[in-house]
């Protein structure tokens, strides 16, 4: 193996689940690009864990709902979904619009992340 290769293993290896994936992901981008061959046939599964089952507790506000959806989502990279999450809290605090109905959108879109998560995953 080439010293570049095994520079590119062996910080693969160091990073967690969600840089490893972010790093393939950034492979993949670079090889739709071109400026990367093609060597792998198909893509790897990555099993993406299940969401913890965190209960909604009644009354709940928005801010203790991001907090409840980011601990039953650790897996999904939260700055993806800052825009859509941000508009949403702001909307509320500027119109006061129903809190129930802002974490029901919420739910919502960490749900469809996850979804997308698992599909670019394979599993």
């Amino acid at each position: 193996m080439k010293p570049v290769q095994q520079q590119l293993v062996d910080l693969f290896t160091g990073l967690d689940e969600e840089g490893r994936s972010s790093l393939l992901a950034f492979a993949e981008f670079l090889a739709s690009r071109g400026r990367v061959p093609r060597v792998i046939a198909s893509k790897p599964v990555v099993t993406v864990p299940a969401p913890e089952n965190i209960a909604r507790p009644d009354g709940e506000s928005i801010v203790a709902a991001l907090k409840r959806l980011s601990k039953t989502y650790p897996m999904l990279d939260k700055s993806e979904m800052l825009s859509a999450t941000s508009d949403m809290v702001a909307t509320h605090v500027m119109q006061g619009s129903d809190p129930v109905g802002v974490i029901d959108q919420l739910e919502a879109v960490f749900s469809k992340h996850y979804s997308d998560l698992k599909a670019r995953s394979g599993g």
